[in-house]
Parts: C-alpha cells; structure tokens; sequence
C-alpha cells in the first residue's frame, strides 16, 4: 500500500472516531494534566542519548516543533530568552523535532543560535506517546515528572513561559491536618 494512501486511511479511521489499528497510532492520548509523563529516550544533535527522566527536579518545557512550521519557528526565540533567563533556576527546553532530516535541523538551530537542547524524534514514536497531533504542541512538566500544562498551536510568549514555570515551581500552600 502507498504512504498516502496508509496516511489518508489513518486520518479517516481517526476522523471517525475509531480505535487505531496498528500503523495508525499517530496522536494516541493527550496526557491529562496532573498524570505523570512517561519517559522516554531520544538522541540530541551531538548523538548523545537524551531522556526525559534525567532531568528530574527540573521544570521541563516539551517543545514539539518542524522547521517547516511557522508557528513552532515563531516561538521558538521566546523559549530561547526564557531558557536563557531561568536555566539557571531549575528550567529545561527539551525541543523534539519531528520526522526531519538531520542536517536540516541542525542547520536550522545553528541559524536561529538555539542553545537549548534539540532531540531527533525520528520515528514520530514520543510525538505520539503525547498524543502530538499538528504542530507546535508544548507540555509543561513539573519537578516530579507530572504533566502540568498541555499546550496546543504556536502560543508560547515569554510571557506564558514565565507565568508558567512561575505557576509550577510555586510551592504548594501547607494543608492543615484535619482530624477525624
């Protein structure tokens, strides 16, 4: 079977509601926010096996993006400056590309002077696991690796960023024990 016609019969068995069959996972689930974020592994730019489980007690900004994506390029120096402005306090930019060749990618940061790490999704395997579907999508996880925003379309300000991490590293007011 052609890839257009196995990509045009997985966007109608998703249009209609149906359960995907195998090949036709693309997009699966949203993690719902308050959910742990399942780890995963990936290779950076340099060839280094990256994974979303080494940066534990730091704030993660997941970054789905393609440089074709006009959207996703537009925000992508506004995570430069708040990577640049909070990395030193317990922030990360994790940007995942999808499904592009290497050297385009590469080329393309290197354009833009992007510091923060880039990880090659090569089989479009973690843009499903968070249920990507059309980009950008940015997720937010927390210290302890529990997803706390899911952001859909190229909406990410310095401003959302800061508001953002602000929000999640803000610490939890103490509850009062209550008695029984």
């Amino acid at each position: 079977m052609k890839q257009s016609s196995i990509l045009t019969m997985g966007l109608l068995v998703m249009s209609l509601g149906l359960v995907p069959i195998d090949g036709f996972s693309m997009g699966s689930r949203v993690p719902a926010v308050g959910t742990a974020a399942e780890d995963f592994r990936l290779v950076d730019l340099e060839g280094k096996q990256q994974s979303l489980g080494q940066y534990r007690g730091k704030v993660v900004l997941l970054n789905f993006w393609a440089t074709w994506c006009k959207p996703c390029t537009t925000e992508m120096p506004a995570m430069q400056t708040m990577y640049d402005k909070l990395r030193d306090k317990g922030f990360v930019v994790l940007a995942v590309n999808e499904l592009e060749d290497e050297a385009k990618v590469r080329e393309h940061i290197k354009q833009h002077g992007h510091t923060f790490p880039v990880l090659m999704d090569r089989d479009n395997k973690v843009a499903n696991q968070f249920g990507v579907f059309g980009l950008p999508v940015s997720v937010f996880i927390d210290e302890k690796g529990v997803v706390q925003e899911y952001i859909k379309g190229g909406l990410l300000t310095e401003q959302v960023i800061l508001d953002t991490v602000a929000r999640i590293q803000k610490p939890e007011p103490m509850k009062a024990a209550s008695l029984k």
